[in-house]
């Protein structure tokens, strides 16, 4: 059984019938052994949340480099198991607002961010720049904070994610794609639409409430504030 954190909503808070199901299937739903990932203090995301959608972007090629990246192997988004049941929580506080939760990258092994800091220096290879940072020097990528030598990622409590609609599984609109380098990706910036602010605001409240700290650059960047491993950079493979 999963653990008591899972505690049901407190009296008198409404939630539809269709979001208590499915917070009584979380609380139900064991975690199986092959959910477990190479690392004891890992597991699988989806074991906790089924109607998760994955979209592991270094698994491809439509991410900022233009490649598979090192270390992806396959679609499966390992967390550390505090950081896995925390978002497990935000998915069950959104369901009665029709959202759930999409993830784009979860834990990042060491050789995928060797693998960014190569392109990095490949200066001549811009292929990307149009689709993901097309106001920046590639060169300054690093300096300016979107890129870093040491990822916390790799720390396995750190997720880039967005919010759906749980009718269709869609993503909502938040100003920009995800990894766009940019201002306009600031959760503070003003220049995307009205609509966008509020939804980053809504998937920002959903996340702090249930422990995650954001990203200054990032909309779709957030670190579980109390992280299990905070000083260990893990490099085993997504398999």
């Amino acid at each position: 059984m999963l653990p008591a954190t899972f505690a049901t909503e407190a009296p008198g808070c409404l939630m539809s019938h269709a979001a208590r199901l499915f917070a009584a299937a979380l609380m139900l739903t064991p975690i199986p052994a092959s959910a477990m990932s190479p690392h004891p203090g890992f597991v699988d995301l989806q074991a906790l949340i089924p109607d998760l959608v994955v979209d592991l972007r270094y698994l491809g090629t439509a991410n900022f480099v233009g490649a598979k990246i090192d270390g992806y192997e396959k679609p499966v988004c390992y967390l550390t198991r505090q950081a896995a049941e925390a978002l497990a929580h935000v998915q069950r506080d959104l369901a009665p607002k029709g959202y759930g939760l999409k993830v784009f990258d979860c834990y990042r092994p060491a050789r995928a961010v060797a693998h960014f800091a190569r392109w990095a220096k490949a200066i001549d290879d811009t292929r990307t720049k149009k689709d993901f940072y097309p106001e920046l020097d590639k060169r300054n990528l690093f300096r300016d904070g979107y890129l870093a030598t040491r990822s916390g990622h790799s720390r396995g409590s750190t997720v880039d994610l967005t919010l759906v609609t749980l009718a269709d599984r869609k993503e909502i609109d938040l100003g920009t794609p995800f990894d766009f380098f940019s201002a306009r990706s600031w959760p503070s910036d003003r220049s995307v639409s009205a609509d966008a602010q509020a939804n980053r605001r809504t998937l920002s409240a959903a996340m702090r409430k249930r422990g995650f700290l954001p990203h200054s650059k990032e909309w779709w960047h957030f670190t579980l504030a109390k992280e299990p491993f905070p000083d260990s950079y893990f490099d085993f493979p997504v398999r």
